[in-house]
């Protein structure tokens, strides 16, 4: 069974790197949209019976980005692919994955439901939002994290006094095992969210003072937590602050904040296109994954284990 990648247009960046760590050329597809905007797709070439990994993820415009993936799932359905495999870097939606009010949707399950009816047969995408997401699709998933990658940027900083910092308590988990993995300390920060996208700290757990804090999450969106977070480590008499996340969002006014900040460095990953970000903001540093979806791309396309990636 032959391997074809197809990108959609979220992320060419990431997927012309895939493609070249694989030594393949990406697949030829169309993708326009009509005069009222709806979303057309077209396979330029036979994929019948192949092997066809559709690099799509759904940032921003998320919902636009959401249903090129589905309409190129459903093409290449329809085309007869032997195996289809959505491959998305960033998984929109994934916060929406409880009802924490009444009334209010699960949408993360809503979207996985919708892509495994469009016929995806399998999902790899990158540190979703919560582990549990897993469990919503009714296909296989493998969720690959970029934390190696990220830390091993962090070790070659040669940090000294360096303590790893959870910018909230649903953090702390995973910020506990790269700390071990770090050889480092843990200082967990405790906030209360008023709503969306503002968040308030509350104290401090554990020793900040006179060390180098570095600050790990999935994303960052509107910037409101770290940013506070760092101001509040700042006031502790932290050294340095340097964030990493897998995925960087910066909506709305986020790299003003993060500029005006006491943060040394934002290191995410190209999981999201960054060019524009570096311009404008100098602390924003991109760690490329291209290799890693690539291998995985690879070992699912000979049916073998993934496992070795998350060593």
């Amino acid at each position: 069974m032959e391997l074809m990648v197809f990108s959609g247009d979220s992320n060419q960046a990431l997927a012309k790197g895939i493609s070249d760590y694989l030594k393949l050329e990406l697949g030829k597809i169309e993708i326009k949209r009509f005069a009222d905007g709806e979303t057309y797709a077209r396979f330029l070439e036979n994929i019948r019976g192949k092997d066809i990994f559709l690099i799509q993820g759904t940032n921003n415009p998320v919902n636009e980005n959401l249903m090129e993936l589905l309409v190129m799932i459903d093409a290449a359905k329809r085309a007869s692919a032997a195996r289809i495999t959505a491959v998305m870097p960033y998984f929109g939606y994934a916060r929406q994955d409880r009802k924490a009010t009444s009334r209010e949707p699960i949408t993360a399950k809503l979207v996985a439901d919708i892509i495994s009816k469009a016929g995806a047969n399998r999902i790899i995408t990158l540190d979703l939002h919560s582990g549990q997401l897993q469990g919503f699709f009714d296909i296989p998933l493998d969720n690959l994290t970029a934390s190696i990658k990220l830390m091993d940027c962090i070790k070659h900083k040669n940090l000294d006094n360096m303590v790893v910092v959870a910018p909230d308590a649903g953090a702390a988990k995973n910020s506990t095992k790269i700390a071990r993995k770090l050889g480092t300390s843990l200082a967990i920060v405790n906030k209360a969210r008023a709503r969306h996208n503002e968040a308030e700290v509350c104290n401090i757990i554990g020793e900040v003072s006179g060390m180098n804090c570095v600050m790990f999450d999935d994303l960052i969106d509107t910037a409101g937590t770290i940013c506070s977070v760092a101001e509040a480590l700042e006031k502790a008499g932290a050294k340095k602050i340097f964030v990493c996340a897998s995925h960087g969002l910066f909506s709305k006014d986020a790299l003003e904040k993060i500029f005006k900040a006491p943060i040394s460095e934002v290191l995410v990953t190209d999981s999201i296109p960054q060019e524009a970000n570096q311009k404008a903001c100098k602390k924003i540093v991109v760690s490329k994954i291209a290799d890693l979806i690539g291998e995985a791309i690879k070992r699912t396309h000979k049916n073998e284990s993934i496992s070795c990636l998350f060593e």
